[in-house]
């Protein structure tokens, strides 16, 4: 199973995940497809778009669970992105893990590997 991720802060995903999905963030809705990252690609977009950013959770998907709506996209540096072109059901969610933050200002990344 090839585990996604996204990264969403603590509130709104408090305020979602009860609803059934979540139709993405202005960021998404602007690009039109719900954004994801790779264990691989976590720290990269975690220093690219949330550097310094409080109350982060890190919500794991599995990616077989999208079917034909998950595409693979060349993104940042031309690594392939995953990208739902779907709303996202909350009930898709495997677990969440707050993210906490060093005292330089980057985010801890959980180990994820013990939970694949």
């Amino acid at each position: 199973m090839t585990q996604i991720y996204k990264i969403m802060d603590k509130t709104t995903w408090n305020s979602v995940k009860n609803t059934g999905e979540f139709t993405g963030s202005e960021h998404d809705k602007r690009d039109g497809f719900i954004h994801f990252s790779t264990k691989e690609q976590l720290a990269g977009t975690l220093a690219k778009h949330y550097q310094g950013q409080h109350d982060l959770l890190l919500l794991a998907f599995s990616a077989s669970d999208f079917g034909e709506n998950l595409k693979w996209e060349p993104s940042r540096d031309g690594a392939l992105f995953p990208h739902l072109y779907a709303p996202l059901p909350t009930t898709y969610v495997l677990w969440e893990k707050l993210l906490e933050i060093a005292e330089n200002g980057t985010h801890i990344i959980p180990n994820v590997s013990e939970h694949e």
